[in-house]
């Protein structure tokens, strides 16, 4: 799996999702869809895992063990959805997600990019021009050279650190901690966590459908969430379930899950129409999750502009105040 997952490779795994929803929606099985991408994959990267998968198929093993023996390919979240999809025979409705979801994360990392270009090119300009004024002003290339490269370098090195701490690809623990600082920021703690409870949604609803024991449902969508919270919360309800609380009982009483989806999973439960329950509550929490994710694409790169304009401003109004200090110091001389 790559260091860094660009908005490109975002792009090219939803069209990877996507044509598999497609080519499965139109009858073709699942040996033949993979073969069909093969041979016209999103990216010619996929060509070798494709054909990698598709030995593993003829081997026996079934479409989420073989996507697991595909080293470095797939994120552990896309693997439990397509685990939960496979055991619910849902596969189809699994492969959309996936699709809508790389789909919506290319697209708000592409916002991000093109809304930075101007802040950082601000913050570029603005550090070469205090770099040169201090240049003429004292013909100091050491000096000049510490307040323009020795002020990037650090930043850049700040930057490459937290888009390395931001991918999926990173261990269980790391996800759990950055999930439960991601909690504390205002929208964007609300909509990651709204993402996950309309993929838990989904997947619980596709596994009841399926025949799938209630129990063991909850901890298999708990796992396809993606949300280490969430996780941990319902792989801790097994004894409360066979001591007789019933899950809504142990939804209602966790402070994983919002109020709504405790009293809307609660009233499915009684109603015996769970599954259109979910459907609604994975509609609802996935309309409110990218809504709320699309707001802090929007404001990041602003507050960004403005943190960058205000450090300018700070710098000219020093310059300005020891100019004038210095106009004043030669003027009293006389």
């Amino acid at each position: 799996m790559a260091l860094i997952v660009t908005p490109s490779q975002l792009a090219r795994r939803a069209d990877f999702y996507h044509q598999l929803a497609q080519l499965n929606n139109a009858g073709v099985d699942l040996l033949r869809s993979l073969a069909q991408l093969q041979a016209h994959p999103p990216s010619s990267s996929y060509r070798r895992k494709i054909r990698f998968l598709l030995e593993q198929l003829s081997q026996g093993f079934t479409f989420s063990e073989a996507v697991t023996r595909v080293s470095d390919w797939l994120p552990a979240f896309d693997i439990a959805l397509l685990q939960a999809g496979e055991q619910s025979g849902r596969l189809d409705a699994c492969f959309k997600v996936l699709a809508n979801y790389y789909t919506d994360r290319a697209r708000v990392a592409r916002q991000v990019i093109m809304d930075l270009l101007y802040p950082v090119f601000l913050l570029h300009f603005g550090v070469a021009i205090f770099g040169l004024v201090y240049f003429f002003q004292t013909s100091n290339w050491l000096g000049t050279g510490i307040r323009t490269i020795g002020v990037l370098v650090p930043l850049y090195a700040i930057a490459f650190v937290i888009l390395i701490a931001l991918q999926n690809s990173r261990g269980a623990t790391w996800r759990s901690m950055l999930e439960r600082f991601f909690r504390l920021v205002p929208l964007l703690g609300k909509g990651r966590h709204y993402l996950a409870i309309a993929r838990l949604s989904m997947a619980l609803e596709a596994l009841i459908n399926a025949g799938v024991t209630i129990i063991e449902a909850w901890e298999l969508a708990a796992t396809a969430s993606g949300s280490a919270a969430i996780k941990r919360a319902v792989l801790g309800w097994r004894s409360l379930v066979d001591a007789g609380h019933t899950p809504a009982e142990v939804v209602s009483a966790s402070p994983q899950f919002p109020e709504l989806f405790a009293n809307q999973y609660a009233a499915g439960e009684m109603s015996g129409k769970l599954d259109e329950t979910l459907r609604r509550m994975h509609e609802y929490y996935q309309e409110e999750g990218s809504r709320r994710l699309h707001v802090v694409a929007q404001w990041t790169p602003r507050a960004v502009y403005l943190i960058v304009a205000a450090m300018i401003a700070v710098k000219i109004i020093g310059f300005y105040t020891d100019y004038f200090k210095s106009i004043q110091n030669i003027t009293g001389g006389f």
